[in-house]
């Protein structure tokens, strides 16, 4: 059958070779998998990888059908390798619990201990690149601005300009305190 190659270019090709060979495909995925929706969907798996696999069919080295066979083995396989690590990751997990309440409050704790630099870091995204990489090196991580230069690979005097103007644009983007209204009226007088 020449035209296969033609399934992943031609839809009247592919919806030939569809129409001919869907029953044996659901027969085959079905006599490897119990779940109608999970052999539904490897059904179409197989057909999506013989539309993306059919410029490798050779003739001469099988039928058309064989050939439908080998990618459906190869996309059942899958399936079932995909099955077994995901069955290992939750044997691994099974029966803990992954987060304590003891974990809950130390990470509340340090959510909120860190709710200035997620400020600053919101601010920071109106900086120009350079001037923000230097400014979170050495504003959050606590790196200084030598070292900073150093990370970023530009001179030690770069860094410390980027840094000037850095902290200058956030001064002037910050709005000005809020002061809070106090009555100073003595009690008893108005």
């Amino acid at each position: 059958m020449a035209e296969l190659v033609e399934i992943g270019r031609d839809p009247d090709a592919f919806e030939v070779f569809y129409r001919e060979h869907i029953e044996k495909v659901q027969r085959f995925v079905a006599r490897r998998v119990d779940d109608p929706f999970l052999a539904a969907d490897l059904t179409a798996e197989v057909f999506l990888a013989a539309i993306d696999s059919a410029h490798s069919y050779r003739p001469g080295r099988g039928t058309p059908t064989g050939w439908l066979y080998g990618v459906a083995q190869n996309v059942v396989s899958s399936e079932r390798r995909r099955q077994a690590r995901e069955l290992r990751a939750n044997q691994r997990i099974s029966g803990r619990r992954l987060v304590t309440p003891d974990d809950v409050t130390r990470l509340e704790d340090r959510i909120d201990a860190e709710a200035g630099a997620r400020e600053l870091l919101r601010a920071m995204d109106e900086l120009p690149q350079g001037e923000r990489a230097v400014l979170e090196l050495v504003a959050l991580d606590g790196i200084s601005p030598q070292e900073a230069a150093q990370i970023l690979g530009i001179r030690a005097a770069t860094a410390r300009v980027r840094l000037h103007r850095a902290r200058a644009r956030l001064r002037d983007r910050r709005p000005p305190p809020v002061t809070p209204l106090v009555d100073i009226t003595p009690e008893g007088t108005s």
